[in-house]
């Protein structure tokens, strides 16, 4: 698994570095949420994404463009249990890998398609009960890899800044325990980007 991701962040890195040209650098908010048949009770949760990008422009309209993005993902909820309120904070950090394809229909705006590789670095649950504060780390219990399609729209100036919105739709079942074999949890991210293209 580490040789893996080591050796895709290499290739995508290899191809921003030999496009300098087109490299860009974005970051912005994730409203993220856990959804499924056994999510029914999991609220969205806002974090952060950062990353670097580089454009390859196929013609005046369509081009392509890997990124490699830090992105913190997860959940929250809230419950009661023994008469106490519970707090639950799912805390899931990837590094996404999204291949998009980009169609320019007007001066800068243009549509944005394309499938997702994230490579789970880390997965904690925070949990608060009757005032105590406990974080466990469930990260073996995750699959370590996660499918995605990326749908979106973008602005881009002549500067070189940029906007984006961009949603996330999690293709793969995230829990890998003996317990819950039967469990359909995807991830799903909203994304607000703001980027700059040197």
């Amino acid at each position: 698994m580490k040789k893996l991701l080591l050796l895709t962040v290499i290739c995508v890195m290899s191809i921003i570095s030999i496009s300098a040209q087109n490299f860009g650098v974005k970051a912005g908010l994730n409203f993220a949420t856990i959804s499924g048949d056994d999510a029914e009770d999991f609220d969205g949760r806002t974090s952060f994404h950062i990353g670097a990008y580089t454009e390859f422009e196929i013609s005046e309209s369509f081009s392509f463009q890997p990124e490699l993005l830090y992105s913190s993902q997860g959940a929250k909820s809230s419950f009661s249990e023994d008469g106490f309120d519970v707090d639950m904070d799912i805390k899931l950090n990837y590094l996404n890998i999204p291949l998009m394809a980009k169609y320019y229909f007007s001066d800068g705006f243009n549509f944005e398609f394309g499938p997702q590789i994230g490579f789970l670095l880390s997965a904690e649950a925070e949990v608060s009960f009757a005032g105590v504060s406990e974080t466990e780390d469930i990260k073996d219990d995750l699959k370590g890899t996660d499918f995605g399609l990326n749908f979106g729209l973008g602005y881009k100036l002549e500067s070189g800044l940029n906007f984006g919105l961009r949603y996330n739709l999690g293709l793969s079942k995230l829990d890998d325990s003996d317990e819950m074999e039967e469990s359909d949890i995807k991830n799903g991210v909203f994304q607000i980007s703001l980027g700059y293209s040197f």
